[in-house]
């Protein structure tokens, strides 16, 4: 029997593939009463870490609890725990109603809790279109209303809001944020980091299989202080008044701007006032999740420095082997082809000893009188040889 406390588990959880390490010695606990953001870049071990944790991986080492317990020990487990791991577990030729009917049997809910879930994920106009004809969104939305068929103490989602519209997304925000505030449980994996930083209350990021943080989102948030963007009228008199003020925390951006951190913008705009320098453009900069995460993440897989494209030659290159022509001087100015200029066209004349060949002349030709002279005619291309009369014998 599951100790009914809605807690997810995970300790020192382990899975090897082969050479490779998926997931390594990975630890964190989900508490009722709140989202939590498990993120991730693609390939960091998010989705095998969940299948794992829903027995559907066996764990090369430790172990993950859902209510105390494995997942296969909840005796009924679609009533504790709604699971989406991918939203294309459909027939594509049954409805949305039958598809959610089927599964109502199969752990034990009254069929009327279809049409109910139909409901809550905005599904009831729709629900007796069959599932192969809607959109991604559509399928993310019945993926949902599966796992909300048991009204489960715990929703695990694995990226549950790719393929919505920007409806769609603020609807599932406030969805689980009140699934949570009623005393639920809710993990869901993303990399939507600006999604997830309205929506979640405290993070996992994990990258190469490794947990890089863990905790509320404030603390991570304030582990990198806000800066005030500001672009004086004299940058020089700016930072000379800010440091005899002790305001020290100033970098130089290569926009021309300044960054000053530790203060708030008003009291930069009162140093510049007694400084008389001009402010044209001052900005409060916050620390967002995107920008921690990338720190926190960076390089899992990012290209080598200095690496080259196979087959690509940089300038100055020699293939190895290749002797240059003695006396060879590089040009110094690169090959530019010339224009074509078409040429007028002259017929050449025929070789010594050319004859034309006989052609029969047509019927009823009469030979010309002797002494016959064919009057000359005006030939753009020059005088012809081996051609005269009708009849063009040579």
């Amino acid at each position: 029997m599951h100790d009914g406390t809605g807690r997810i588990v995970v300790q020192n959880l382990t899975k090897q593939f082969g050479p490779v390490a998926a997931v390594q010695n990975l630890s964190f606990t989900v508490e009722p009463g709140s989202v939590t953001g498990f993120l991730g870049p693609n390939g960091a071990g998010k989705t095998t870490t969940l299948r794992m944790l829903l027995g559907l991986v066996t764990p090369t080492a430790g172990i993950g609890l859902i209510n105390g317990r494995p997942f296969n020990q909840l005796g009924n487990p679609a009533r504790v725990v709604g699971a989406v791991l991918e939203a294309q577990g459909f027939h594509p030729k049954r409805t949305a109603r039958n598809h959610l009917l089927v599964y109502a049997a199969a752990i034990g809910v009254p069929d009327s809790r279809a049409d109910q879930v139909l409901q809550l994920v905005g599904l009831g106009a729709a629900g007796d279109r069959k599932a192969g004809g809607y959109s991604l969104g559509m399928k993310q939305r019945l993926a949902l209303a599966t796992a909300l068929l048991g009204d489960p103490q715990i929703l695990v989602l694995d990226e549950p809001a790719n393929g919505l519209d920007p409806e769609g997304i603020a609807w599932l925000r406030t969805f689980l944020q009140s699934y949570a505030r009623s005393g639920r449980t809710v993990l869901i994996s993303s990399h939507l980091l600006a999604e997830v930083e309205q929506t979640v209350d405290q993070v996992v990021i994990i990258s190469r299989g490794q947990t890089m943080y863990y905790g509320p989102l404030d603390n991570l948030r304030d582990q990198q202080q806000a800066r005030v963007l500001v672009q004086p009228s004299d940058t020089g008199a700016l930072v000379a008044a800010l440091r005899e003020d002790g305001i020290n925390a100033i970098e130089q951006l290569p926009d021309g701007r300044i960054a000053v951190s530790g203060v708030e913008a008003k009291q930069i705009a009162d140093v510049a006032l007694k400084a008389g320098v001009s402010i044209y453009g001052i900005q409060e900069e916050k620390a967002d999740l995107e920008r921690l995460f990338f720190q926190l993440t960076s390089g899992q897989y990012a290209a080598p420095v200095g690496y080259k494209q196979q087959g690509y030659e940089q300038p100055g290159y020699q293939q190895p082997g290749y002797q240059q022509q003695p006396g060879y001087q590089t040009p110094s100015q690169p090959f530019q082809q010339q224009p074509f200029q078409q040429q007028p066209y002259q017929q050449q004349p025929p070789p010594p000893g050319y004859q034309q060949p006989y052609q029969q002349p047509p019927q009823g030709y009469q030979p010309p009188p002797p002494g016959y002279q064919q009057p000359p005619q005006d030939n753009p291309y020059g005088q012809q040889h081996g051609q005269g009369g009708l009849g063009g014998g040579a």
